[in-house]
């Protein structure tokens, strides 16, 4: 049996996101406990993405963008923009708090934007452990060829 979930779409500032998960029809997917899609969306001068500081605990985060880009900032330190094809992996064991911003250059002119975010629910021995961030450039990460398809 095959079942279409339709994600609720909520406005952050001029920016659609869909969250497909969770829903009645299902709690998480695996270890997956939210998925959200952003844009694909045309920010203007003047609009921009400005997801405050809050905190995470618990999970881990998984962005990934087909456009655009989005600055990250923790309490752990890392300052990092994340464009296209590459992923950024956010784990909030026992607590971080971040914000999640276009970046400067790209507020002043027209700025694509289209990514997912994934949130983990880490397995409950890893619950409390220390919060990490790992940023992984496009170029960095395998990608093949299978049947007509191309994987990153």
């Amino acid at each position: 049996m095959t079942t279409i979930i339709a994600p609720r779409v909520h406005d952050i500032g001029g920016l659609e996101v869909r969250r497909a998960v969770p829903t009645l029809q299902a709690r998480s997917i695996g270890s997956f406990v939210f998925v959200d899609q952003m844009g694909p969306a045309l920010m203007h001068p003047g609009t921009a993405i400005d997801v405050r500081p809050h905190p995470h605990i618990g999970l881990a985060t998984v962005t990934y963008l087909w456009s655009g880009a989005i600055g990250h900032r923790d309490t752990l330190g890392s300052d990092q923009v994340i464009r296209p094809g590459d992923v950024n992996w956010m784990t909030a064991g026992r607590g971080i708090a971040h914000s999640e911003r276009t970046p400067q250059p790209d507020r002043d002119h027209d700025n694509p934007i289209h990514g997912m975010q994934t949130w983990v629910a880490l397995p409950k021995s890893h619950e409390e452990i220390e919060p990490a961030f790992y940023h992984h450039a496009a170029a960095t990460l395998p990608e093949q060829r299978r049947n007509g398809a191309w994987l990153r």
